[in-house]
């Protein structure tokens, strides 16, 4: 994704995504050291058209104190994930982060939760609104030989 404009190079732009992305994942997993940064995952990045600012997503495995001290450290740690990103990264400048909450990993564990949910209430009993019907009862769900069987046929 973008912000800030379009850009003429664009697979050029979706690799540097993709390689800020796998960077950033490893320096935080791996080389930041702040107790205040708990399970953190980034799960996406978005550069702007003149490649001078990027907005890491980051998710945090954790209730909502978790979080803010995973922000609160992250935002510290800024200049030094700045740093080793232009280590990594050949690029005339460095750009700029800014590290934003990404809430969908949450709302997809939700969504499943509740899916589970609705699922282990599946007990064969009609919800309202349904019908339940035995198969064969209309002779769509049953083969070829219950119709045989009903009518005589053979």
């Amino acid at each position: 994704m973008l912000f800030g404009g379009d850009i003429m190079d664009v697979p050029r732009v979706a690799r540097l995504r993709e390689e800020i992305r796998k960077e950033a994942s490893d320096i935080i997993q791996r080389r930041m050291k702040d107790p205040r940064i708990g399970f953190t995952t980034v799960t996406d990045v978005e550069v702007s058209a003149d490649l001078r600012h990027v907005k890491i997503f980051v998710s945090v495995l954790g209730d909502e104190e978790a979080r803010a001290r995973t922000v609160e450290g992250l935002e510290r740690a800024k200049g030094f994930v700045r740093t080793e990103l232009g280590r990594r990264i050949r690029l005339r400048h460095t750009p700029e982060i800014q590290f934003a909450y990404d809430p969908s990993l949450e709302r997809g564990a939700r969504l499943m939760r509740l899916l589970s949910e609705l699922d282990t209430r599946g007990d064969g009993v009609p919800q309202q609104g349904e019908q339940q019907r035995e198969p064969g009862q209309d002779g769509h769900d049953a083969g070829p030989r219950a119709h045989e069987e009903e009518h005589g046929d053979r």
